[in-house]
């Protein structure tokens, strides 16, 4: 596995964080679970040590330890009671995500740059923790939240050795660190029930596979097509390829900015003006909050009351500029029809407020330029904003790969900045497409052309593909090699969406390559090879 496409993550345990959230103070604890349902959901080290377990009818539990304590699990007052918690991390290490009460993860990059490494980050956030009265938090760090969360359970694990270590100046206590390429190795060992997927780990264990290692040395494919796309996740996370996203924080409401005009304003470079308070006062509040923004919302607001929202995305981070340029684009989306066609593009209903409000935000430390100037990536950002921004939104588009038959149904061209939707699978069988390598060089609409035999004769394709005389022009180009013809044919069950056609590789006297299709009696260039 690639380590650079894993993100490197800090992950915050709290051990049996529902007994700390039902109790309200720091373990050990006296014997004492948790239970819903007639059914433990959560028991301290002290129950465990007498027999208890997660799991169990309150029955048996009480079987085991008479002297027991039971109290009703509230999953309310789980969340309740982790949210000064999770306020406290943000404080020293912004864009914590909460995975679930009593357990926490921010990526590494930023509060590692602050504190010299990544031990030295998790060293500096278990002393803050333990000094606001939290002295169980474990921490782990890793590639990927999974194989963190792990590190971090086998820290506690260790966490009484490792303290004495660490009180006598031999060690580190209470964190454990894998470094980056290495969480294959670190998992390997591990059993198959920390997937928590009880199934799966029983039906492995009946093929003789015990340990994540095992599991992550079947093949990839195999594990596919015999579990599917969920077994294929878990196979992707025993290899220690965990590519989750680290979900980005939810927006404090306080960042979102507004502006309203005594008169509705009609033309966008009017709006556009009057908004770049409102922009730069977002960005100020973003700033306050160590914060950028990576996605925003625009509601316009016109003079009969009815709001037009759009939420735009950024590849990197917005600045007060790109607000602008959004605003002033979604107003240009909002032309109505008028008689004057020089002011057609500025000219819509009277537009009387503006709201600005980020929908997520990231750690600014996360986008911080390097110490020697911006690399490759930002610079190559600036100057393409900069071209959009003269062109207009749809002026610079990045191509993505979609499924499809035909080369202009499989290229998605999306406005720069915004995220690509594709709509068809490339990864579902496609019969009838066009295998690699593929034209460089695609036509969108397809262009016509004109093919025909020798002396200009018309090219007839029977039913079952043979042809009442080979190419021999393409326009006025001689045709000096041809492959051909793949039938093409879709929706032939739905008669406006029916499409039927032929599809040839043309070599003409010049040396270029064409790909041409022959439907409805009409010959198209689908794109040229390079």
């Amino acid at each position: 596995m690639d380590a650079a496409a894993t993100l490197r993550m800090h992950v915050l345990w709290f051990p049996d964080w529902p007994l700390r959230a039902a109790l309200g103070s720091a373990p050990p604890h006296p014997p004492t679970a948790l239970v819903h349902g007639g059914v433990v959901t959560a028991c301290t080290e002290s129950a465990r040590a007498l027999g208890v377990r997660v799991g169990q009818r309150r029955r048996l539990a009480q079987g085991r330890a008479p002297s027991l304590r039971m109290l009703p699990h509230d999953p309310a007052q789980d969340e309740r009671a982790f949210l000064p918690v999770l306020r406290l991390i943000e404080e020293h290490a912004p864009g914590a995500h909460l995975l679930r009460p009593g357990l926490a993860a921010l990526r590494s990059r930023g509060i590692s740059r602050y504190h010299d490494g990544e031990e030295g980050a998790a060293a500096a956030l278990r002393r803050i923790l333990a000094e606001a009265g939290y002295p169980e938090v474990r921490i782990g760090v890793a590639d990927g939240m999974f194989t963190a969360e792990l590190a971090a359970r086998a820290a506690a694990a260790a966490g009484t050795d490792a303290e004495n270590a660490d009180a006598a100046g031999d060690g580190p206590a209470g964190w454990a660190v894998i470094p980056p390429g290495q969480a294959q190795a670190f998992l390997a060992p591990l059993p198959l029930q920390v997937l928590n997927e009880p199934e799966l780990a029983d039906l492995l264990r009946r093929l003789g596979i015990a340990t994540l290692g095992e599991f992550a040395a079947l093949d990839a494919l195999s594990v596919r097509s015999r579990f599917g796309e969920h077994g294929a996740r878990l196979h992707a996370l025993a290899r220690g390829a965990d590519s989750r996203p680290l979900t980005p924080r939810p927006p404090d409401p306080q960042l979102a900015r507004e502006i309203a005009f005594e008169t509705p304003l009609g033309q966008s470079d009017q709006i556009a003006f009057a908004v770049r308070q409102t922009a730069d006062a977002v960005m100020l509040a973003l700033a306050d909050a160590s914060a950028v923004c990576t996605e925003v919302r625009i509601d316009l607001t016109d003079d009969d009351g009815a709001v037009f929202s759009r939420t735009w995305l950024h590849p990197t981070c917005f600045d007060a500029g790109d607000l602008v340029d959004r605003v002033r684009w979604q107003l240009e989306s909002l032309v109505t029809e008028t008689p004057d066609e020089a002011d057609a593009a500025h000219a819509f209903r009277g537009i009387v407020g503006v709201r600005i409000a980020p929908v997520a935000v990231d750690d600014a430390a996360h986008h911080q330029p390097g110490l020697f100037g911006s690399g490759t990536d930002e610079r190559l950002h600036h100057a393409v904003s900069r071209v959009q921004t003269m062109l207009g939104h749809r002026g610079v588009a990045t191509a993505s790969v979609a499924g499809g038959r035909l080369l202009a149904d499989r290229q998605v061209l999306t406005p720069w900045g915004e995220r690509p939707v594709v709509e068809r699978d490339p990864a579902q069988p496609w019969p009838g497409s066009l295998p690699d390598p593929l034209p460089a060089e695609v036509f969108t609409p397809l262009r016509p052309v004109r093919v025909s035999g020798t002396g200009g004769q018309e090219i007839a394709i029977g039913a079952r593909g043979e042809l009442s005389c080979p190419p021999a022009l393409i326009d006025d180009s001689e045709v000096i090699g041809w492959a051909g013809p793949w039938p093409v044919r879709e929706h032939r069950w739905d008669a406006e969406r029916s499409r039927t056609g032929h599809r040839f590789q043309l070599l003409d006297a010049r040396h270029r390559a064409w790909l041409v299709l022959h439907s409805e009696g009409a010959w198209w260039a689908e794109g040229r090879y390079r």
